[in-house]
């Protein structure tokens, strides 16, 4: 009987490495930040989800170093708050542009020209999902339901709507966005980066003009109508 005898051969463990912490002068400035959002909730690792958007808004994607940041705020693991940055899509992973385009493709946009807004994109910019345009400007992707299907076909920049878009008048906006002009969203505020706009989901002011002006409009309130009509004639329909 012979029995087999353990390789000599070394097992190698393809381990990355640690990544490297914000230099000293971000550290120390995103750490005044990262106080002042955790004294705003009763449990430090209730703060993770804005923790996450103000490392987004250093970097313009959340990184090992900034997981790395949140972990050691919050008392957490690195591979807790990795699961959640990966969980939600808001987060990303990889670089991103001043803007972040994203043309909703869930249904109603999609059958309503959605589809054809994002194929017309992808062939202008030449760039895919998830994809950044070289000179930095533009990253687009396909995204989940924006919860504005009363003006479908919806496109979103840095989170801001762009209603009711053709692909014509959305690669007019993706030029306009690339040649630096100022191009205004449909309803909101003005458009600011991407930076800017995490910095503002990381919960600190936001300054632009306008931001909490306006009023829903008529599609918006179209189901609210009748169904004040329906009650107004006595539920006769």
């Amino acid at each position: 009987m012979t029995t087999e005898q353990p390789s000599s051969t070394p097992i190698l463990l393809k381990l990355s490495t640690r990544p490297e912490p914000y230099p000293p002068h971000v550290r120390e400035r995103l750490e005044l930040d990262a106080k002042e959002i955790i004294t705003r909730y009763p449990h430090p690792r209730s703060a993770l989800l804005p923790l996450l958007h103000l490392v987004q808004a250093e970097e313009g994607c959340v990184t090992g170093t900034g997981i790395d940041f949140c972990a050691d705020h919050l008392n957490l693991t690195g591979a807790e708050v990795t699961a959640v940055a990966t969980f939600y899509s808001m987060y990303r992973r990889t670089p991103t542009g001043d803007y972040h385009v994203g043309v909703c493709t869930n249904t109603l946009c999609a059958i309503l020209g959605g589809d054809a807004i994002y194929e017309a994109l992808q062939q202008h910019l030449e760039i895919g999902h998830g994809q950044t345009t070289p000179d930095g400007a533009i990253t687009l992707e396909h995204i989940e339901c924006n919860a504005a299907c009363d003006y479908a076909p919806v496109m979103m920049v840095n989170w801001e709507f762009f209603d009711n878009q053709t692909p014509e008048s959305a690669l007019a906006i993706a030029d306009a966005l690339r040649a630096g002009h100022q191009v205004r969203p449909t309803r909101g505020a003005p458009l600011c980066t991407f930076r800017e706009t995490a910095r503002i989901l990381a919960g600190f002011p936001d300054e632009r003009p306008g931001v909490l002006e306006g009023a829903p409009g008529a599609p918006t309130l179209a189901g609210l109508e009748i169904a004040a009509e329906d009650d107004s004639a006595g539920g006769s329909r």
